[in-house]
């Protein structure tokens, strides 16, 4: 018996998920301005405790992160202690962006035909995501960096009975351009992909992972609920970040440009190992660990929260995907 075309009932397929790309673009920023105005006091220390070198002697301007808490705010005030957010509040939005919607895109676009991602996949995409960043985050950092590890170089100076010229972050980068040229403000770009590549394979399949073992929210989105993607963040934060101190040293050191007197210079990765090895010693490298572990975590934790909370969809009025 013959079958009518017309009275066949097509299967229905399943849709695929498409990739909203503005709503990730805004919640990554979003993250990002929350997640640095809350812990920049300590990243301040974490940066000042990086730079510091150890005299000779063995003498030290500061002996713990406490220490140089104390020091910063009883010599620099409250505000002291936000130097050089400016800079980091301005291009922490295109950088969290750019980080969190690559790494979604790159898992997108990695993700099998049945839905399923491998763990290699995983570190890929978060490897692209940390390569993809390093474009903002290099001249943010060194920005940054000089600003907060201004008031250590000048009361270093104050000791030895000299002074150091204020500079602000816009004349800085103006001062770069014009002697070296956009690529002035890209001074330690390895070191900065070394440690955010690195970072990224680590951290956002370690995310992910630790995020599915959570609960679902009750809406059928299959999301985890907000306090699990908080929690998975604060984990995967603070391991990622402990993991790749030694580069985030390596890191801060080179793009240092003002050195307090007798300071060592590095002319490069290798060079900085060298000799902090030979000087210092293998703790030098996790120096500020602990702090940036304490900045990374509620930094990752309000960033991945916001971001799975989807107040960019909200705002826009969109349905969260």
């Amino acid at each position: 018996m013959a079958t009518i075309e017309s009275d066949k009932i097509p299967l229905q397929q399943p849709k695929h998920q498409q990739f909203s790309l503005l709503p990730k673009v805004i919640n990554g920023g979003i993250a990002g301005v929350i997640g640095v105005t809350c812990v920049f006091p300590l990243d301040l220390v974490k940066t000042r405790l990086q730079n510091q070198q150890v005299g000779p002697n063995g003498e030290r301007m500061y002996k713990s992160m406490f220490d140089c808490f104390r020091k910063t705010y009883a010599a620099e005030g409250y505000f002291g202690m936000y130097r050089g957010s400016g800079v980091n509040i301005l291009l922490i939005t295109p950088e969290k962006a750019i980080k969190l919607t690559a790494n979604d895109y790159f898992r997108h676009k990695l993700t099998t035909k049945d839905g399923k991602l491998p763990i290699s996949s995983q570190m890929v995409a978060g490897g692209l995501a940390g390569a993809f960043q390093i474009v903002v985050t290099t001249p943010m950092e060194l920005l940054k960096i000089q600003m907060q590890d201004a008031g250590r170089v000048a009361a270093a100076a104050k000791l030895a009975g000299k002074t150091v010229e204020k500079v602000s972050a816009t004349q800085l980068a103006s001062q770069l351009v014009k002697e070296k040229g956009i690529f002035g403000l890209y001074k330690g770009i390895g070191a900065t992909g070394l440690r955010d590549v690195t970072f990224s394979v680590i951290y956002f399949p370690l995310f992910a992972t630790l995020n599915d073992l959570g609960p679902r929210r009750k809406d059928g989105s299959g999301e985890a609920v907000f306090w699990c993607s908080f929690l998975a963040g604060l984990a995967a934060g603070s391991t990622a970040a402990l993991a790749v101190n030694p580069f985030d040293v390596v890191k801060t050191r080179l793009q240092a440009i003002k050195k307090a007197d007798g300071e060592k210079e590095f002319k490069g990765i290798s060079d900085c190992i060298t000799k902090t090895l030979k000087h210092e010693g293998p703790t030098a490298f996790f120096k500020g660990g602990l702090c940036r572990m304490i900045v990374i975590a509620p930094l990752f934790g309000i960033a991945q929260t916001v971001y799975y909370l989807g107040v960019a969809e909200g705002l826009l009025g969109m349905e969260k995907k």
